[in-house]
């Protein structure tokens, strides 16, 4: 992820993570990426790479508080070292600063762009305000009916909190009804350090066991599950193939030995790195704090950085650093330990190191590994795994028909299996699945 703004931006969302990286850089005004900087980036980036197609990806802060021209040249300089490789941009954004000339500019240089949005108004609201405490969704269904008229590709990334997390068919049906076809659904999970202060960065890294607070906002773990659970329950029966939700993805892509679409579900970690606006790298995104900085590429390669012993180790300890507990669970293959900055928990036998989310991931992989299995099947044998929504549907009306059965059977009438039994000595607490 390229930063031309570092932390930057017109809102001040209770719940961002990188806001406060404005702290790293002093007094600084200047958090715009310098033309030197720019051209430096696009020429290593692109020459490392011996892939076909090449993806920028600008993020923020706010991206879009620089100027079209920043990103014009940048398309320039693309051009300049693209050497026969497609170029392909994608930027995200809160929307509230696109205007007609921006969508128009995005249109033409076929962006893809990544839309914060956290669901309907007052679930958007609770979090994402501006600089003035005033809510931001009316600007950002503008700017993204703007995009919907200039026929700009879009979609979109919701935050689930602790309070938009207990809504999640409202979310879904409202992100269908303003054309998000693709979504991503982001777990908040931060820790607040206990001796922060106002000139210091208050939220602490993955590696940092420190005993600290929760940040209020951070999602709780069983509701991100159930929240998983009931998405994945409207998706499967009406809109596999249609509409793509990145977590259901990479589970299905992780039961068929893919790699996911998402770097929190891969065995291994470490090239999802994060350029600031000077140049300084970092091991990730999630993880800019100094102990973390792989150095600064007007003193060292891209290539040297990243493929550097202290970023591989960074990548492998997602795996190698993986207690018992995770090592021995039947989900491990699909879910990997999840993102590392969230192993902040002990395990039931007081191991560190295990995922926060972690109840309600297992929650999760419980209930939709019977479907991921079908539509693995289905893959296997060059079938539609959207096939899949017709059983569900039928699996659906039989732990109906099922459950009916059971509500009227009595203790000690004959079991409906027939297996001769009375009903209370066998299905009595068992769930009828076909």
């Amino acid at each position: 992820m390229s930063k031309p703004t570092g932390s930057v931006c017109n809102l001040d969302c209770s719940y961002c993570y990188y806001l406060e990286k404005e702290k790293m850089y002093g007094n600084s005004k200047r958090f715009k990426m310098a033309e030197q900087t720019l051209e430096k980036f696009i020429s290593e980036y692109i020459n490392s790479q011996n892939v076909p197609v090449v993806r920028f990806v600008w993020h923020g802060g706010e991206p879009l508080m620089l100027e079209t021209d920043f990103y014009k040249k940048a398309i320039e300089l693309q051009n300049k070292y693209s050497n026969g490789k497609r170029i392909e941009n994608v930027i995200q954004t809160n929307g509230t600063l696109l205007n007609d000339d921006w969508c128009h500019f995005l249109r033409e240089n076929n962006f893809l762009v990544g839309i914060s949005i956290d669901g309907p108004e007052h679930l958007h609201d609770r979090y994402r305000l501006n600089k003035a405490g005033k809510p931001s969704f009316g600007q950002t269904m503008k700017g993204l009916e703007l995009l919907v008229r200039h026929n700009v590709e879009f979609n979109t990334m919701t935050a689930l909190n602790d309070y938009n997390v207990l809504f999640p068919l409202e979310i879904y049906r409202f992100l269908k009804g303003i054309g998000s076809r693709y979504m991503q659904f982001t777990p908040v999970v931060e820790r607040i350090a206990a001796n922060g202060s106002e000139n210091s960065m208050n939220l602490l890294s993955g590696a940092d066991q420190a005993d600290n607070s929760l940040a209020p906002w951070s999602v709780k773990a069983l509701d991100y599950g159930r929240f998983l659970c009931e998405l994945f329950d409207q998706w499967v029966v009406q809109d596999v193939g249609k509409y793509y939700v990145t977590v259901f993805d990479s589970v299905l892509a992780n039961y068929v030995g893919k790699i996911p679409s998402t770097c929190v579900h891969a065995e291994t970690c470490g090239h999802a790195v994060a350029l600031e606006h000077n140049g300084d790298l970092f091991a990730c995104d999630h993880y800019v704090f100094p102990e973390y900085k792989l150095g600064n590429i007007h003193n060292d390669s891209l290539i040297s950085m990243i493929y550097s012993q202290q970023q591989i180790a960074f990548g492998q300890a997602k795996s190698n650093a993986l207690p018992q507990y995770c090592r021995k669970c039947e989900y491990l293959f699909v879910c990997n330990g999840e993102c590392p900055k969230n192993r902040i928990i002990n395990t039931p036998t007081g191991e560190a190191g295990l995922n926060y989310l972690c109840s309600g991931l297992r929650l999760f992989y419980k209930h939709v590994i019977p479907y991921i299995k079908f539509m693995a099947d289905e893959l296997v044998n060059e079938r539609s795994p959207a096939n899949v929504m017709v059983w569900a549907r039928e699996r659906e009306k039989a732990n109906s028909r099922n459950n009916e059965t059971k509500a009227k059977t009595k203790p000690n009438d004959d079991c409906p299996c027939a297996s001769g039994k009375k009903f209370k000595f066998c299905c009595r607490n068992k769930i009828f699945i076909q």
